[in-house]
């Protein structure tokens, strides 16, 4: 049992010991969040501050804008963006299943038939819902 405790007492300096070598790290780290600090600081206050009607109009490519950015969008974009996103990573699942259908064997077989199940189950709903029909 005194070995035991002996044995225990000796991982715990070891371990001790060894958090010691995060010093370094530790020191790094300060120094760079410290120069970073620094040069936002010094940016910041000797930078020029020319603030012009030009500098603080909004810029997008060159292109002149025109109107207000605020307008309403048809919802039916971000669903079918959604969508696709949706589907398409459940068609990327296909991909290892296609690596290793040898090993995996009739197990993974119908476990691939389940999810492509509950795949078109999924699309199907969709279809119901009208989330793909343009038309109001």
């Amino acid at each position: 049992m005194i070995h035991l405790l002996q044995i225990d007492i000796s991982k715990a300096v070891n371990e001790v010991e060894n958090a010691g070598s995060y010093l370094p790290i530790a020191i790094q780290l300060l120094l760079v969040v410290g120069l970073i600090g620094l040069m936002l600081l010094a940016s910041h206050k000797l930078g020029p501050k020319r603030n012009t009607s030009d500098k603080l109009e909004g810029f997008a490519c060159g292109i002149e804008s025109h109107g207000d950015a605020r307008k309403p969008m048809a919802i039916k974009y971000f669903l079918v963006a959604v969508l696709f996103v949706l589907f398409d990573v459940e068609v990327i699942f296909f991909y290892p299943y296609a690596l290793s259908f040898k090993q995996l064997g009739w197990d993974g077989f119908w476990a691939v038939m389940m999810f492509v199940g509950f795949f078109l189950c999924g699309f199907i709903y969709i279809i119901k819902k009208g989330a793909l029909q343009w038309e109001d």
